[in-house]
């Protein structure tokens, strides 16, 4: 995981191809800045505390070579000058002189390469590059390589122009491909922002499902720069400015979650103030197979009677088989002809197993990083761990995937110490996963927390959901990234109750694997029911069509900048293009039967997975969100709205946090 930012001042920002009603500031030789670089520093910092640094383009007129000499945009790259205290001209108060630059700042948690990396990366032609992702197919990548390495290999060679959002691409086997086509062939998750000095263009974005954070400050009065950061400073939490529309005047967040796609800023001439001109587009996916999983369409939604009927014989027969080995997981992909090994639930298991591995596979790593691996730490991976259904399969799969040698860390937070639902069902899980893989050391971390006590800590998570702000985002926040700090107690290695000790522990896991996405693609909210129950299978079908579409705003981005606030990698193996893909393939009816009963059919595919592999306790467990199962929807409710019932009386759900009396 690593944090990422821009910084663009001195330039107007022209955005009529995306929203033809915004006017830009004009830049001013003195401007006042709400917060400064150092404050990024702190923020991004958290994200990855292996290195940090950071570049600065500065931006000057010149005369052009071409014919008839008109004024064109020189560049120059420099490292950042060290200096004590805040940047003269971002400290809040007036400029001293007029800025046209660009700085780029990068926090790296290193998790691949054999040499150290410090970004941004700038190579021989001045091109800059900070990479918030991973690169899990779409581009060769050997297990001594870093990521960020060979993705700027290969952006250096794409076309210095930029086409238009809308064209079609060419396909000539020779040329140079585009920064969008590059962008579109990356299998796993990515945000990026790089500098493509030849043709003055920033180009900047996040993977088509947004698992990787980037907010975007759009220039205001308030703050005429325009910003790209993984997540927000402190300092403009409670900032947001006015706009005017039909409807009167509106207040607009200063940061925004930047929607999932691939955008340019090209920084043209100069305007008639001594000022830039940088006009921003938003290009199309280009890969067809990425475009087909954009869209989320199934090619069988309503089925007919016997299909029914056939499915209900074909769960009675699966729930006889046994579960299976090792040996039988990593043989299935090979007795293609075999029925067993071909059903609907084991394709999604060898799915969900490979997404897994390429996820958890322990690369080469250089050696000076906090963190090694093959020496310093038995516990690589960890498991967001609530003891339910999808946690469990992670983990179940994960003890597949890796060496006997290494430990896996189990970690589970609770807000009403061992009487929340999530901890009672973590260590029934504990057990069942005791079971299934006796020579592994299960370690499940407890995680308590007293919501009361947490006055500064909740503030903090408020500038991470940033800028989500309801109670709901907040709860979330909170439990998310206390989960991810690994800082609890052990209970004693058999797993037994409250009257054996225990001992503190604090995982030292980078990689955490996290079941986002799977009640999305599963029909696993009260939602689907409703819609079920309401519009039928059409309906339920566009509920999970709309639940995947905006996922990227309504958790992914969140999601991340709590988890990763504390130096942990979050990776979502639910979400793998492949696991999409297979998913998208199989029945509506097959991945979900709202008639049945909650438990059984709800995520149905999932529970068959379940069994197969040996979790029959796990596989009939409720779906419970996070904020439930550890309690700290309840406590929350009780600390700012009195009591449960007038929570729901306020719909506290949706209820917007007033962030200066918090």
């Amino acid at each position: 995981m690593c944090g990422i930012a821009v910084i663009v001042s001195g330039i107007k920002i022209v955005l009529s191809s995306l929203d033809p009603n915004f006017i830009s500031p004009i830049p001013l030789l003195e401007q006042q800045t709400l917060f400064s670089v150092d404050d990024i520093k702190e923020v991004l910092r958290r994200r990855g505390p292996d290195s940090l640094g950071c570049k600065k383009v500065l931006l000057r007129s010149g005369v052009s070579s071409l014919p008839g000499g008109e004024q064109d945009v020189v560049a120059f790259v420099e490292d950042e000058t060290p200096r004590e205290g805040k940047d003269s001209h971002m400290d809040g108060g007036a400029a001293k002189e007029f800025i046209r630059e660009l700085q780029f700042i990068g926090a790296t948690l290193q998790l691949r390469g054999i040499n150290p990396i410090i970004q941004p990366l700038v190579d021989i032609s001045g091109n800059i590059l900070v990479y918030n992702g991973e690169i899990f197919g779409g581009i060769q990548m050997s297990s001594d390589n870093n990521d960020t390495e060979v993705l700027m290999q290969h952006l250096g060679l794409c076309c210095p122009h930029v086409s238009s959002p809308h064209n079609k691409a060419h396909t000539s086997g020779d040329r140079q491909c585009t920064v969008p086509e590059l962008l579109s062939r990356i299998k796993g998750p990515w945000a990026l922002i790089y500098w493509q000095s030849s043709s003055r263009i920033l180009w900047f974005g996040r993977d088509a499902f947004g698992r990787r954070s980037l907010l975007v400050h759009w220039p205001t009065k308030e703050d005429p720069r325009f910003l790209l950061s993984s997540v927000s400073p402190h300092a403009s939490v409670n900032e947001s400015s006015e706009s005017a529309n039909g409807d009167g005047i509106a207040k607009i967040d200063f940061w925004e979650e930047l929607p999932c796609g691939v955008y340019s800023l090209s920084i043209g001439a100069l305007g008639t103030d001594d000022y830039l001109i940088g006009e921003v587009l938003k290009h199309d996916w280009t890969d067809p197979k990425l475009k087909e999983l954009i869209t989320w369409e199934r090619t069988s939604v309503q089925p007919k009677s016997e299909d029914l009927c056939a499915s209900h014989q074909k769960v009675y027969s699966r729930k006889e088989d046994s579960p299976l080995t090792p040996s039988i997981l990593m043989e299935s992909k090979l007795a293609s002809t075999d029925c067993l090994l071909t059903s609907l639930p084991h394709r999604v298991m060898i799915a969900l197993q490979e997404s897994i591995m390429r996820r958890t596979a322990l690369n080469t790593i250089y050696q000076a990083t906090s963190v090694d691996y093959t020496n310093k730490c038995n516990t690589p991976v960890a498991v967001l761990f609530s003891g339910g259904l999808d946690s469990m399969i992670l983990a179940a799969l994960l003890d597949k995937c890796m060496n006997a040698k290494y430990e896996i860390d189990l970690l589970n937070v609770s807000f009403d110490g061992p009487f929340a639902p999530d901890r009672i069902s973590a260590r029934a899980g504990l057990k069942e996963l005791q079971k299934i893989a006796p020579s592994r050391r299960w370690k499940l971390v407890e995680i308590d927390a007293d919501l009361l006590k947490l006055t500064s800590e909740t503030k903090h998570v408020m500038s991470l959901i940033n800028p989500a702000r309801t109670y709901m985002d907040l709860n979330i926040g909170i439990a998310l990234w206390l989960a991810a700090s690994g800082d609890g107690c052990l209970q004693d290695e058999t797993g037994n109750d409250d009257t054996c000790g225990s001992v503190k522990y604090k995982s030292a896991a980078r990689i955490l694997l996290v079941g986002a996405g799977a009640d999305e693609q599963c029909a696993g909210y009260g939602r689907h029911r409703t819609k079920y129950r309401n519009g039928s299978w059409l309906g339920l079908n566009d509920e999970m069509k709309l639940d995947m579409q905006r996922i990227w705003k309504r958790n992914l981005g969140r999601d991340d900048r709590c988890i990763a606030d504390n130096g942990k990698e979050a990776r979502f193996p639910f979400l793998d293009e492949d696991v999409i893909r297979i998913l998208l393939d199989i029945p509506l009816w097959e991945i979900a039967d709202l008639n049945q009963p909650i438990g059984i059919g709800d995520k149905k595919i999932l529970r068959e997975v379940a069994h197969l592999l040996g979790l029959s306790e796990a596989a009939s467990l409720p779906k419970r969100a996070i904020q439930f199962g550890s309690r700290i929807a309840r406590e929350s409710n009780r600390k700012n709205f009195g009591s449960n019932r007038a929570a729901n009386q306020a719909s506290a759900g949706s209820v917007t946090i007033h962030r200066n009396n918090s």
